[in-house]
């Protein structure tokens, strides 16, 4: 008897999933918008209900208009694998055929299971080392040992990675992501090669550019940490033929992942999934990783950052990894409620607080800005040093002053530099 998996109707609800309070100020600079997330409901002809969700300001697929309308009265067991759909509509759709066959979403990707627990790691975004280390005090708490952090410029890479590592257990690893900032080989050389001494330290994530292979290269040479970055074919096949890095970072649609998680595999060359969202997410990531063998490094999904992980009952992490859950579909349960706490109005999209930010360094250089995206930019021209001790980044909301105002303004024209 074919089970009953056509779909009679597709909702799609707005929230606004507040932060938890130490990590609000250090996203609000750039990654505000990731508090909105798109709930995709999908039911079918008999009853069941799938669940998705799409963070819509940062995602490898928006659900469109179009995409709805193209499923709606189909088998949803026809849509598994397209990832034209969109993240939270293809999880939705997975979810509600696992439910419909009484099986986890990992049998309907036909590879055998190769484990129970999967890695996860702990994540924060650009933030100071005393904010760090209490974040990691509670990764700590909460069953967490890889903790992946953005390092920049504008901040002391030393003094993070020795606040983090005063406050975890000797078993607590680090994967620190440049995005590129240290520019240039002579640049990340000796920041790499101090860094290779701290016994915490797991991974460098791009450090450079990802064009510069020769940079890729003679770095590989002179450290002893991997070198990760994100998987794009025309990378992968750089990095078999160059040998330029060590692993991957794996994200997308589900058939994007499993199709790079197997290549990766073939050539035996570890890597992460990062799929960014709350506990329906982690999920999802879950699910991938427990048939992908070579997603041996700690996820990455950001379910940490959210005061809310929308399920009734929390997935399991212990000991740095999360259990896959053997429930039918997702195995997890939407908290139907938090439509009802968070439900976002239109227009989605948050107003950013307005802050002046100064990057201060040890000799009384100065530097004010009004927007990250404004900071990133100077540094990102070379205009200032790419990894010095002592450096810090100051945060300075509306005060209301005549004296702040004017600071914005000359800010907003271009970055401002004083000495102090």
């Amino acid at each position: 008897m074919a089970a009953p998996l056509k779909i009679v109707d597709v909702e799609r609800i707005t929230l606004d999933v507040p932060y938890r309070p130490r990590v609000q100020l250090w996203n609000s600079l750039l990654v505000w918008q990731w508090r909105i997330v798109e709930i995709t409901r999908v039911v079918t002809d008999a009853g069941y209900v799938g669940y998705g969700e799409t963070l819509p300001h940062y995602t490898w697929g928006r659900v469109t208009d179009a995409a709805v309308e193209r499923v709606r009265g189909g088998n949803a067991a026809d849509f598994l694998g397209d990832d034209s759909l969109g993240a939270g509509l293809q999880m939705a759709i997975y979810d509600v055929v696992g439910k419909a066959l009484e099986v986890p979403v990992y049998r309907l990707f036909s590879l055998p299971k190769v484990r129970d627990w999967c890695p996860l790691a702990w994540w924060n975004t650009k933030a100071p080392p005393d904010v760090l280390a209490e974040e990691a005090k509670d990764a700590v708490a909460e069953g967490y040992r890889a903790h992946k952090f953005k390092v920049r410029p504008w901040f002391d890479v030393y003094a993070q990675i020795e606040a983090v590592s005063a406050v975890t257990p000797p078993d607590y690893r680090l994967d620190v992501d440049w995005n590129g900032f240290l520019l240039n080989v002579g640049n990340a050389k000796p920041v790499l090669t101090a860094l290779d001494r701290y016994e915490k330290i797991a991974i460098y994530e791009s450090p450079l550019p990802h064009a510069d292979i020769e940079g890729y290269r003679q770095l590989r040479r002179h450290t002893t940490h991997p070198l990760a970055v994100h998987f794009e074919d025309a990378t992968f096949q750089m990095a078999l033929t160059r040998e330029w890095c060590d692993g991957f970072v794996v994200s997308g649609g589900v058939a994007r992942v499993l199709r790079q998680g197997l290549l990766a595999g073939q050539f035996a060359k570890p890597f992460w999934l990062q799929l960014v969202g709350t506990g329906l997410t982690t999920a999802l990531s879950a699910h991938l990783g427990a048939v992908l063998q070579w997603a041996q490094w700690p996820a990455i999904s950001c379910l940490n950052i959210y005061s809310d992980d929308l399920l009734d009952e929390p997935l399991e992490i212990r000991l740095g990894s999360v259990r896959v859950p053997e429930g039918p579909g997702l195995g997890i349960t939407f908290d139907e409620g938090a439509v009802d706490r968070f439900r976002m109005k239109p227009p989605y999209e948050l107003p950013y607080p307005r802050h002046i930010l100064s990057v201060v360094w040890p000799n009384g250089k100065v530097v004010h800005y009004a927007t990250m995206a404004q900071c990133w930019e100077d540094f990102q021209r070379g205009n200032h040093p790419a990894q010095e001790r002592g450096v810090n980044l100051e945060v300075h909301p509306d005060d209301g002053s005549p004296a702040w105002n004017d600071l914005y303004e000359r800010a907003c024209r271009g970055p401002v530099i004083d000495r102090r």
